[in-house]
């Protein structure tokens, strides 16, 4: 092994080049942007994420939910719960397949997706970031997501 090498490889241990690292402090601080401004919606960063993907389309089913979230059903039960008793959504059978779990935006579930559409530029405003740098870092990230679920399911 050359000098250079070495020195790469010692290099490459050192915290601050960890992509580890710094997802998971960018992710922490991030979050936690978000959450006095989701506080206002009486929302958590999780709740937010299911309010989102149920503005897309409701009714849908726990399944789809999971999926789209990339979450395990089991980790999400707790938090649907929490917005069923908010009255933002409620939980049912899908007709016809008794095991499915269908779930709902209430009126008021659906309502609240106008509060909601203050939320994105908020936080650009708060990071002081363009649309544009936003839309560049959520490509990056999704490109990583996409290379860690090739590599899952080697």
């Amino acid at each position: 092994m050359t000098a250079t090498n070495q020195a790469e490889e010692t290099e490459d241990l050192l915290l601050e080049r960890q992509l580890c690292f710094a997802l998971t402090v960018a992710s922490r601080s991030v979050v936690g942007v978000y959450k006095p401004v989701l506080e206002r919606l009486g929302l958590t960063h999780p709740q937010y994420l299911v309010m989102l993907a149920l503005w897309e389309r409701s009714p849908r089913t726990l399944k789809d939910i999971s999926d789209s979230l990339l979450h395990d059903p089991a980790t999400l039960s707790p938090l649907l719960k929490r917005l069923e008793e908010a009255e933002l959504i409620t939980r049912g059978r899908v007709l016809g397949n008794e095991r499915a779990l269908a779930i709902t935006l209430t009126e008021k579930g659906a309502a609240l997706r106008e509060q909601a559409t203050a939320v994105p530029g908020e936080i650009r405003e708060r990071l002081q970031l363009t649309r544009e740098e936003v839309a560049d870092l959520h490509q990056a990230m999704t490109g990583l997501i996409a290379a860690t679920q090739r590599h899952n399911s080697l």
